[in-house]
């Protein structure tokens, strides 16, 4: 048999296989995030993760089909392994820097929709520092309590 088939075949059957867990498993585990992130909206979540996941597999699939090609020729059975291994952790490499991008951007606009919700800080100010006092503490005066601070 020869060689070269065998592993540009293994290597894109794992490669798809791969590439459609993640997937998946982005999906169905995104969307509770993509909920919360819009709001409780489940149809735009729904939407959205539907088109990252779009996104995903034709980014994924794209760099797969570009990586396919091996530097050197296929003669054994140990390079079938050594071809394949390099070939595959790099595939992982930009599937987990898929994923983490993708949570990076899911926790942007989470982040975003919490910060819309806030109609007050946390944390009222219990002084105020003038400028130019920050070595002076004695010059810090507190500021007033409002009234419905006690609410």
């Amino acid at each position: 048999m020869n060689y070269m088939i065998l592993t540009y075949s293994l290597y894109i059957i794992l490669s798809l296989t791969l590439t459609v867990w993640v997937a998946r498993t982005l999906h169905t585990n995104g969307k509770v995030f993509l909920v919360s992130s819009f709001s409780g909206n489940d149809e735009l979540a729904a939407s959205v993760n539907h088109l990252l996941v779009v996104g995903f597999y034709l980014v994924n699939l794209g760099f797969v089909c570009l990586y396919l090609k091996l530097a050197n020729t296929v003669e054994d059975g140990r390079e079938v392994f050594e071809g394949l291994a390099g070939k595959l952790g790099v595939v992982l490499l930009v599937l987990g820097v898929m994923h983490f991008f993708n949570l990076f951007v899911f926790n942007r606009i989470r982040r975003h929709a919490e910060d819309r919700k806030m109609t007050r800080p946390p944390v009222l100010p219990a002084a105020m520092v003038t400028p130019g006092t920050w070595a002076n503490p004695g010059a810090v005066r507190p500021l007033p309590i409002p009234p419905e601070a006690g609410n």
